[in-house]
């Protein structure tokens, strides 16, 4: 048990984030159930608007350090992989890429 009022604190505020880290990981893995039985399925709508929520969700967590970025983008190389030929990937957003040179 901390004995200053500063650990104390630390004890609370670690509490609330290990907390808000688990919703975060909780809901990629969830997401991810879900996109794998939109997958076996095979309805595209379904898949597209699953495989959207799952990206957005686990570019989220990595963003707040609920999981590492490196972690983050091997679990979307495996969702691209497993929706791969099964059904069209989104577009990718537009104005984010570098400036292309003129001729």
């Amino acid at each position: 048990m901390p004995n200053i009022k500063q650990q104390e604190k630390r004890v609370r505020v670690a509490a609330r984030q290990r907390l808000e880290n688990l919703r975060y990981r909780s809901s990629v893995k969830t997401l991810t159930r879900r996109l794998r039985a939109a997958v076996e399925e095979g309805t595209a709508e379904t898949i597209g608007a699953e495989y959207k929520a799952l990206v957005r969700a686990i570019d989220k967590a990595a963003a707040h350090g609920a999981i590492h970025k490196n972690t983050a983008a091997r679990k979307k190389s495996q969702v691209d992989r497993l929706v791969g030929a099964g059904a069209p990937a989104p577009e990718p957003a537009k104005g984010r890429g570098r400036a292309k040179a003129k001729a």
